[in-house]
């Protein structure tokens, strides 16, 4: 494949949405660059996809993601050299974006953009904790390395910090989100973790009972309470005198969050999380195996319509109920190999030199557990591919659930994460669900790969 011009990339990028002038904002997930616009007429949609280099534009509720693959990171690069683009931050003024680029998605549809948009950025924090816990079993497995040892507290320190302080990387950029301010999202989540408030009983505040949450097992109390301090900062941004803004925003938004968030919606946030947990744990218990097949099957579409990260809240509850994953991640590990597989034989039944090149650098890194560039690439250009793969991911998740597999730690699913299928010492040990998820895996792999040459003949033959 040949190497790509970034700066090019970036020049295309500019110009299809209409100049630097145009972008209010400029960040970039694990795979997607995402920009915010001033005004959404100037952009030039088809021209955008036919950029080099670009897979596809997703447009979800103002926001317009370039998807790009894993080396994003170089194009954001080439993007902030462009001294007119402001890289990283917020719109300043949320009523300067011009109405045509405000959300006119569907409820649901902007729901799932604000979710994804907010847990996208905290990915690099999971994958990082989550994957020491793995490295953790691996050396008390492998190197005899104590518990008790100082090498061990120090790796389940980076293991554990990264899960109890979720709420505050999880607060920080749902309030950046909302265009609010990112900092007050963390100092909620930092006083809602206070040891004087987590979990304590018999706290009231002017006489009102206030229930006893542990917050760091849950997110949808701080993204409740970080959606209404959001609403008050802006109200208060609006109609506070600019000489007072500095001292009184902050403290009379916290002074109105707090206590709100400690008395109301700290606990629907606590039992909306319960009753999710249960109803999960229900359907995977009544229906184990069909329940992951559905993920599995139906993975590639939610990556397709940016829905993947939504799936990190019921992630979270089942993590911290059963204390691994036998659903999300666990369907997603087959559904990620099988599109590798599909992309595979792709490019074995393709006959340009170009065509290969992408269908096999897509296969690769899909197999790795990154799959954008293999749906957007590959799957939902020739369509026999995404077959393959549904197929594939689905019956891979039916075999999942069938026998037991689950994933220990938060991680892209997929073979390079193997060791977060190692069941860790406290509970049992041993290295059956790696061997399963190997099992499940390679099976996926091979019947998409299968499925797809076999259509992809038929459909050259026709």
């Amino acid at each position: 494949m040949a190497k790509k011009n970034y700066a090019a990339m970036a020049d295309g990028v500019i110009a299809a949405v209409g100049g630097e002038g145009n972008i209010a904002n400029v960040t970039h997930c694990m795979t997607r660059l995402r920009l915010q616009l001033v005004d959404a007429s100037k952009l030039d949609e088809e021209g955008a996809k036919k950029i080099p280099g670009i897979l596809n534009l997703i447009i979800q509720n103002g926001e317009y993601q370039f998807v790009v693959g894993q080396d994003v990171p170089s194009l954001y690069e080439a993007m902030t050299k462009h001294e007119g683009i402001k890289a990283g931050g917020s719109v300043e003024d949320p009523d300067a974006l011009k109405a045509d680029n405000k959300p006119k998605g569907k409820v649901l549809d902007a729901v799932f953009s604000f979710i994804g948009g907010t847990f996208s950025p905290v990915i690099p924090v999971l994958v990082a904790g989550g994957l020491t816990g793995a490295v953790l079993t691996l050396l008390t497995t492998f190197f005899g390395i104590s518990t008790d040892s100082g090498t061990y507290q120090v790796f389940y320190a980076i293991n554990q910090a990264a899960f109890y302080f979720l709420p505050v990387f999880v607060g920080y950029s749902a309030a950046t989100r909302l265009k609010s301010n990112g900092y007050l999202g963390a100092f909620l989540a930092v006083i809602l973790l206070y040891s004087g408030i987590n979990g304590v009983e018999g706290l009231d505040f002017l006489g009102i009972k206030i229930q006893a949450i542990g917050y760091n097992s849950n997110i949808f109390p701080i993204i409740l309470g970080v959606l209404f301090m959001s609403v008050v900062y802006k109200f208060l941004q609006k109609h506070m005198p600019v000489y007072l803004r500095t001292i009184f925003v902050p403290l009379l938004t916290m002074l109105i969050t707090v206590p709100v968030t400690l008395i109301v919606l700290g606990p629907i946030g606590n039992t909306v999380g319960t009753w999710l947990s249960s109803g999960l744990l229900a359907l995977y218990r009544t229906i184990p195996a069909f329940s992951v097949a559905i993920v599995g099957a139906t993975t590639c579409w939610m990556v397709f319509f940016g829905m993947n990260n939504a799936t990190y809240v019921p992630l979270f509850l089942l993590l911290e109920e059963l204390g691994s994953d036998p659903l999300i991640c666990t369907g997603m590990a087959p559904a990620n190999v099988a599109v590798g597989g599909a992309c595979l034989a792709a490019a074995l039944i393709a006959k340009s030199a170009e065509e290969k090149s992408v269908s096999a650098g897509a296969g690769i890194t899909a197999l790795c557990g990154i799959t954008e560039p293999g749906v957007y690439g590959v799957l939902f250009v020739k369509k026999y591919p995404l077959i393959g793969a549904m197929i594939g991911g689905g019956i891979g998740g039916f075999l999942a659930g069938l026998l037991g597999m689950t994933q220990y730690v938060v991680s892209t699913p997929g073979f390079i994460s193997f060791a977060a299928y190692i069941t860790p010492p406290e509970m049992g040990g041993g290295f059956r669900n790696l061997i399963v998820s190997m099992i499940v895996m390679v099976l996926a792999v091979v019947i998409s790969f299968a499925v797809t040459y076999i259509l992809g003949k038929r459909a050259e033959k026709k």
